[in-house]
């Protein structure tokens, strides 16, 4: 009886081959996958990065003596991602402004509700008014109409961005 010394490592290799092929298979997937993707991003199809502006920076002027105030801004995202405004900060006030929505009891009583952020839509506007949302800001007490306020709006993806809100009367917004 002959036996063969190559058939033990024939017999390896083919177990090798037959076992490295389904292995093989999601790895040309993944590198299929990799390569449409860096294709799709280099035509440019991969959206943007949040590209925002805030204008119409209003804050309200304080009047009967109460001690907080609303500002409101609105913020324009021209990028194809969504951001969102975490916090409103200001140099010049200190401690004390949050950011508020405001809401409607079923009566029909207006109430503000706290906010931890505000969406900021990709290619869409938050519009922060008195029938949304603001920033409720503790009032300043030598504040006059046309006063510049300086305001600084955190996000999340895009940093601060410092704005100066004209004071205004409540109800020129």
């Amino acid at each position: 009886m002959k036996t063969s010394t190559t058939a033990p490592a024939a017999r390896k290799a083919g177990r090798l081959r037959r076992s490295l092929l389904p292995a093989a298979a999601p790895g040309l997937a993944c590198v299929v996958a990799l390569g449409g993707l860096t294709a799709w991003t280099s035509l440019g199809n991969a959206g943007t990065p949040p590209d925002l502006a805030v204008t119409r920076a209003r804050v309200f002027l304080p009047t009967g003596g109460t001690p907080d105030t609303a500002a409101f801004f609105r913020v324009i995202n021209q990028g194809d991602s969504a951001d969102e405004l975490t916090e409103v900060t200001s140099p010049s006030i200190g401690d004390g402004i949050a950011l508020s929505r405001h809401r409607m009891t079923p009566d029909g009583a207006a109430y503000r509700d706290a906010a931890d952020r505000l969406q900021v839509p990709a290619r869409g506007t938050l519009d922060m008014s008195p029938m949304s949302s603001d920033g409720t800001v503790p009032a300043g007490p030598a504040w006059s109409l046309g006063d510049r306020i300086s305001f600084d709006l955190h996000f999340t993806h895009s940093g601060t961005v410092r704005v100066r809100a004209e004071v205004v009367r409540p109800r020129s917004l």
